[in-house]
């Protein structure tokens, strides 16, 4: 099977469903990751004195060591504008959307979901988009079978504390994906690849959030109780 993930910024993967593509990988699927920015903008730039294009740069060649950390089988960096899709016409991130999915031909997408964890507005435009495109593609493709959202449970999303996060209630979880000890030392060391954003990953605590069990929101569909793979039960479409 193939699965897709998309997400706006580096380091979207590693601060989310990294484990779980590692473990996806280790089962033998084909796994691909779409990332729409280089995330030049970050505030981080101004610690290393560099312009968004350079540090757009230095977070691309981070992403490079994640794409061998993960054993990626393929990833693709596009150079949208960091904290700037808000302002693109929609329709343009959807046609760089549909063109990386006719290219992969995945069965399945994963991207944030609707509340995008952090409520970053790249988040929230980027879940709103690749619905959209997954929608109208469905109709078309015969592969595309499952859109789903990684999320966190609503009572492990309020133990942040650097960050106000959102998560997912009981009933709007409909599967639970089980990782094992070596795809969460993948993640960490994922983690570990973008050295620009150590001290915001110290603050973050993320890798306490990098769980035996990942949650997975499934759009149009509903699992209870929740199916333990992304691709299980495509006959229930």
């Amino acid at each position: 099977m193939k699965i897709l993930y998309i997400y706006p910024h580096p380091d979207d993967e590693s601060f989310g469903p990294a484990h779980v593509m590692h473990k996806q990988i280790r089962d033998g699927h084909e796994v691909y990751l779409l990332t729409l920015t280089k995330g030049g903008a970050t505030k981080q730039r101004f610690k290393y004195n560099l312009s968004i294009d350079e540090m757009g740069e230095v977070r691309y060649k981070e992403m490079l060591d994640v794409k061998k950390t993960l054993n990626l089988t393929d990833m693709n960096v596009l150079d949208l504008p960091d904290s700037g899709l808000k302002e693109m016409d929609p329709r343009d991130i959807e046609n760089v959307i549909e063109k990386e999915i006719i290219r992969v031909e995945p069965n399945v997408i994963v991207t944030y979901p609707v509340h995008g964890i952090s409520g970053f507005h790249d988040h929230l435009i980027t879940h709103a988009i690749v619905k959209r495109v997954y929608v109208e593609l469905k109709e078309k493709l015969s592969y595309l079978k499952r859109l789903a959202f990684i999320t966190l449970k609503k009572e492990e999303a309020e133990k942040g504390k650097h960050f106000t996060l959102s998560g997912s209630t009981e009933d709007e979880i409909d599967c639970i994906i089980k990782v094992e000890a070596e795809d969460i030392e993948a993640a960490h060391k994922a983690l570990d690849c973008y050295k620009t954003f150590q001290e915001t990953i110290e603050k973050s605590g993320i890798k306490n959030f990098i769980l035996e069990e990942s949650c997975f929101e499934i759009f149009g569909e509903n699992f209870n109780p929740p199916i333990n793979d992304l691709f299980n039960s495509f006959e229930s479409n």
